[in-house]
């Protein structure tokens, strides 16, 4: 699902990843991530992709917003697993949003 994000500015971590052959436990950890960022002050909405490479992009309202869930203690739990277990190699990118539009096609 697309997620709905206010009028710009804002920002996205965007976080592209490829996972090892060891991925026991992974996709808990992944919709517990997801639960817990979209509790998190700040946070507007997320998408997630995984076809071989996995993409997920979080929106949020400040940089403050996003070093917060950076430093969230349950995250930085995942964030040590996925580097000592469950990641090959991954990205992390930060953005500036200054413009977005879209299109839905009417029913």
């Amino acid at each position: 699902m697309i997620a709905a994000t206010p009028a710009p500015p804002y920002y996205a971590v965007i976080f592209t990843n490829e996972l090892t052959s060891h991925t026991e436990g992974y996709e808990a950890m992944s919709q517990r991530m997801a639960e817990l960022a979209l509790a998190q002050k700040g946070c507007l909405g997320y998408e997630s992709v995984r076809n071989g490479l996995g993409i997920t992009i979080s929106y949020w309202e400040s940089l403050d917003d996003i070093r917060n869930w950076k430093a969230n203690a349950e995250h930085i739990i995942a964030q040590q697993n996925g580097r000592d277990i469950w990641y090959k190699y991954y990205k992390t990118r930060i953005c500036k949003v200054e413009r977005d539009y879209g299109y839905e096609q009417n029913p």
